[in-house]
This record gives C-alpha cells, structure tokens and sequence, in this order.
C-alpha cells in the first residue's frame, strides 16, 4: 500500500508540475546572433499562431514572403508566396505541396509543415527583411543591422519575463 501511495505522490507532483510549467510560461520567438547567439528580442506567441518574414529576393528582385506557425514549441515552415520564378525560387511543388496563385498574382506554395530549428535570415544589405509578429512589422535591418545573421528559435520562457513585443 506503502508503495502504490509513493507511485501516485509522484504522479501527482508530475501532473502539478507540468501543469504549472505550462500555466506560467508561453513560447517566444527567439531571435539571436548568428555570430555571438546573443539573445537580440524575443516575442510572445501562442501555439498555431502565424509569423512571416518578408524580403526582396536578391536574384529575381521580386518579393518573397516565408511564413512559419508554432507548433508544439517548435516552428514550422507552411508557406511561402512569391511573385517571380527565378533562381533561388521554387519552380514546382514537391510530394506533399500545393501550388496555388493568389488574385493578385502570387504563388504560393504550401504544404510544407516542416520544423526549422536552425531557422536563419542574412539581413540584406540592399532591401529589407520585415519580420511580421502579433500585428507588428518590424524592420531587421533597424533591429539587427545590415548583413547581420538572425537565428530564430522558439522557446518558452516565464509570461512575465521582459520582452518587445
């Protein structure tokens, strides 16, 4: 009896403790120094929510918008939308992705549903990256200077821990 009340006790305080992980801390999205890894701003998000980087592709000179979804802690690519065909730029849908064009002349590319943890942008030098998150549009060039390698990540941290967002 002795020991099914210990096996419980513990399964109660595994219970309560991920209950209480969970209850006081949301997942952000990390971004950092490629070269140092210093933390450069994070922004709370919740799990299924959208964020996108958009830029000027350096090739084809034409806009190409990445946008990624929290899964589980972890970020996914699921689409991606693009103007021009060009190098640098997918020409067709692999197994599993759909290409479809927008009303406004895009295509876009969908299907992927993969995890980038080693998710990184260089920072153009001649156009921007903006980084759209919780309704903001956020300039990398302001934030992290030109030519700058951003990572991102996600990772929870405590609700009320200091973030930009």
């Amino acid at each position: 009896m002795k020991k099914l009340l210990t096996g419980a006790a513990i399964v109660v305080i595994i219970v309560a403790s991920v209950f209480a992980y969970y209850t006081v801390t949301s997942p952000y999205v990390i971004l950092r120094d490629g070269e140092t890894g210093k933390i450069i701003a994070s922004y709370s998000v919740r799990n299924q929510e959208e964020f996108s980087i958009k830029f000027v592709h350096s090739v084809n000179n034409s806009p190409v918008t990445d946008v990624y979804r929290i899964i589980n802690d972890r970020i996914y690519v699921v689409r991606t939308i693009y103007y021009s065909f060009g190098a640098g730029v997918q020409t067709e849908p692999e197994d599993g992705q759909i290409l479809e064009y927008g009303e406004d002349g895009s295509m876009i590319v969908s299907g992927f549903n993969q995890p980038r943890d080693n998710l990184s942008y260089i920072v153009g030098t001649v156009s921007d990256h903006i980084l759209d998150i919780n309704g903001k549009s956020i300039s990398l060039r302001e934030l992290c200077g030109r030519n700058a390698t951003v990572r991102f990540s996600c990772k929870r941290k405590l609700k009320f821990f200091n973030e930009n967002n």
